[in-house]
């Protein structure tokens, strides 16, 4: 099971952080596929290897999919210049990488925006991640819960907005100050919370690697560059937590502006690489002895005390929250149903940490060998992702179970029993 576990949680893929409005006709699609193949093949010495590869475009409403080439389960039928078919209900819907139909996909929900450099963005991201294993870099979606407490956002949002300056930057003295500001604030983060600094490495070595490759595969200048990842900043700030979310932001960053010295750089580490270690000696920083003292006197110069005030005001909100959360995964009546071999796709900018109980998903959508369950108002995974909690069940008609805001289309051979000795509910196998 944990084997398993792991390579679903490697599976798991942020849904696009940037909005995708643009309505698409079908005859696009292969414009598409082009445009991420002259634009890999022109940026082929960024990893020494092409990005382009199987690439999947699914409307997540009708679940039809759009392929650069066959698969080998003869779902996808050739259509014109490109294949088409229907994704199977079993398999889950995401911007990620996917091994299906024998072979590793890049999966893109459409519509696709109307902006060409973004739209390559996104493509080159998910191209990463099918290429990611291939170059070494093992696949990591690891939580970091820290960075939902008030002094881990806090001093997130004060690295984020010295990088902002920095890439501001008209001089390189200047450069230079707000990049050892931004992460002198990250060290001193990682310092309050133990192990912070290893699980925010994780997830910047691979959605971080992933949104770098993007950026630099995109086509756009330099000023166009500029405008992106300060816009993404200022969009970023807006989600209501940064634990699965914030490397789309901070290793882009960096990893651009190094770029600008070293443009192969991301050749020369590997998946053991501590990029925050990396990118002090890249930058040629050095770090301040005595870390709170200078984060209270930096602060200042990057609104920390408005941030200081906002999030001081967040956290008396998220304690009401998490209470009403406990309440009703934990200590009321629930329905808790254990994982034989899940597949699961969410939307990783509104999940909320529930201290060490798990965390809870507003929306998630889970495949297993007893069937999907859909939600759209909450259910709480467990810690080691072995479990998930909703709510008890409201109607039960067959194989088909709803409660409040979820569905759940069990397979054969699976019921739902209650146990009266405490209310809640479980699935039991024939």
């Amino acid at each position: 099971m944990k084997q398993t576990l792991l390579t679903i949680l490697f599976s798991v893929c942020a849904l696009s952080i940037k909005g995708q409005k643009q309505t698409i006709s079908h005859d696009s699609i292969a414009v598409y596929f082009n445009e991420l193949k002259a634009a890999s093949k022109k940026n082929i010495q960024l990893w020494n290897k092409d990005l382009y590869g199987p690439i999947i475009l699914i409307d997540p409403k009708t679940r039809e999919l759009y392929a650069n080439e066959p698969d080998t389960e003869g779902i996808l039928k050739h259509n014109g210049t490109i294949y088409s078919g229907i994704l199977p209900a079993k398999i889950n819907i995401a911007n990620t990488a996917i091994n299906w139909g024998g072979k590793r996909w890049a999966m893109i929900m459409l519509p696709l925006t109307s902006n060409r450099n973004n739209r390559i963005n996104l493509l080159a991201h998910e191209s990463f991640h099918s290429i990611q294993p291939s170059l070494g870099f093992t696949l990591n979606n690891v939580e970091n819960n820290h960075l939902d407490q008030k002094e881990g956002r806090v001093y997130l949002r004060l690295e984020l907005e010295a990088l902002k300056q920095a890439v501001r930057s008209t001089s390189e003295k200047e450069l230079q100050k707000h990049l050892t500001n931004a992460l002198t604030f990250r060290k001193y983060r990682n310092i309050l919370y133990k192990d912070s600094g290893n699980t925010e490495n994780l997830l910047e070595l691979n959605e971080g690697m992933a949104e770098f490759t993007g950026i630099i595969v995109s086509g756009r200048n330099n000023e166009q560059t500029k405008s992106f990842l300060l816009s993404g900043i200022e969009d970023f700030m807006k989600n209501p937590t940064f634990v699965r979310s914030f490397a789309y932001h901070t290793t882009p960053v960096y990893g651009y502006l190094l770029y600008q010295r070293d443009p192969s750089w991301n050749k020369k580490i590997s998946a053991k690489t501590d990029l925050t270690d990396y990118f002090i000696k890249s930058f040629g920083i050095r770090i301040p002895a005595v870390l709170q003292k200078t984060v209270d006197k930096l602060s200042g110069d990057y609104n920390g005390k408005a941030i200081m005030k906002e999030e001081a005001e967040r956290e008396e909100k998220t304690k009401k929250l998490i209470a009403e959360y406990k309440l009703k995964f934990i200590q009321q009546p629930h329905f808790e149903i254990k994982f034989e071999k899940m597949n699961v796709s969410f939307d990783p900018r509104n999940i909320v940490p529930l201290e060490d109980k798990g965390t809870v998903y507003p929306n998630i959508r889970v495949t297993d060998l007893w069937g999907i369950l859909t939600v759209e108002n909450g259910a709480l995974m467990s810690p080691n992702w072995d479990k998930i909690s909703i709510s008890n069940p409201v109607k039960i008609e067959n194989k088909k179970i709803s409660g409040d805001g979820w569905t759940l289309e069990l397979t054969d051979h699976y019921t739902v029993v209650k146990d009266e000795s405490n209310g809640n509910y479980k699935l039991y196998k024939d």
